[in-house]
């Protein structure tokens, strides 16, 4: 006996109203007019990307930092308005700034 069964033999008298649409709206970044910056450190012996200068909200920043750790697959954090990815990944996150219409510099090295 499945749960729509159960319901129907609790409430004889209920008839389920029809499941409502509804339509998810994608979230769009601020794309911003100056370059963020992506540069390389190295902090306590190990690589470490970071990348600034993003105006827009925190939110859209948490969210593109949570993009870019999951196409690298690689850890990371957003801390004092900049995202720190582990490892030397400047190349690559460069390129996916790009393709979703960011202006990148590179700095150090």
């Amino acid at each position: 006996m499945d749960l729509q069964d159960q319901l129907k033999n609790l409430f004889p008298d209920h008839e389920p109203s029809p499941e409502e649409a509804i339509e998810e709206v994608a979230h769009e970044l601020y794309v911003q007019k100056e370059p963020m910056i992506c540069k390389f450190e190295k902090r306590k012996g190990k690589a470490t990307t970071i990348i600034e200068g993003y105006e827009g909200t925190d939110e859209d920043f948490k969210i593109l930092a949570k993009e870019i750790k999951t196409k690298l697959s690689v850890g990371g954090t957003f801390k004092d308005d900049s995202i720190i990815i582990q490892g030397d990944y400047r190349d690559k996150i460069m390129t996916i700034l790009k393709e979703k219409g960011f202006k990148v510099k590179r700095v150090g090295g």
